[in-house]
């Protein structure tokens, strides 16, 4: 069987991230996942891209007069140097400034996440596969407004092309090997709660 985007692997050198306005007053009216859910998935996605240096874009939209800033537990592990988009139009695709700084990773997957599910991850994800990328939409590191807009969402998404995928497959994946030398800090980044119970089972076997 030929490959396709559908069975292509995520990889260190084919992946980009994007993460669309993960905002303080967006972040308040989520329902469809537990706030603290979401932020620690956002999170540890965020911190394993880097650690597998992943190129990352960042936007906002009216940081400054409606939505507020960055969640501060995502602005506290980006790079300090990385510049966040800040934008007016809704769909990120839209601004020149974010569609060019993903064309310029040179990268042909994109994962993505956003605050709204259904528009602030679903437009730019649809978007970006209409002008060839193979766009990831990491669903549990996403969040809207009520059940039926994220039903909705993934549906149009799934009928665009969107693949959808959580945030810790999405970098195991790109992992690939768990003999890599930073297997350690991917998966304690990754921050799975069933991980820890691995980790005290190999920390046991290893004292016998």
């Amino acid at each position: 069987m030929s490959a396709t985007k559908f069975t292509e692997r995520l990889t260190r050198d084919n992946a980009a991230l994007l993460l669309v306005d993960h905002q303080v007053g967006l972040y308040s009216g989520v329902r469809d996942i537990p706030v603290g859910e979401l932020k620690h998935n956002v999170v540890a996605l965020a911190k394993t891209a880097r650690i597998l240096g992943l190129p990352i874009v960042v936007t906002t939209t009216a940081a400054d007069s409606m939505w507020g800033p960055l969640i501060p537990e995502l602005a506290e592990v980006l790079p300090a140097d990385l510049e966040v988009i800040d934008r007016s139009s809704v769909n990120a695709w839209d601004d020149e400034r974010v569609a060019g700084a993903i064309r310029a990773t040179g990268r042909k997957k994109l994962i993505v996440t956003g605050i709204s599910t259904e528009v602030c991850l679903a437009f730019p994800a649809m978007a970006a596969t209409a002008e060839g990328f193979d766009a990831y939409a990491a669903i549990d590191a996403s969040g809207t407004f009520w059940q039926a807009k994220r039903e909705a969402g993934l549906l149009r998404m799934q009928q665009a092309g969107v693949i959808p995928i959580d945030y810790s497959t999405a970098m195991v994946e790109i992992l690939a090997d768990n003999a890599d030398p930073l297997a350690g800090d991917v998966y304690a980044a990754l921050d799975m709660p069933f991980a820890v119970i691995v980790g005290q089972l190999a920390a046991a076997y290893a004292k016998n």
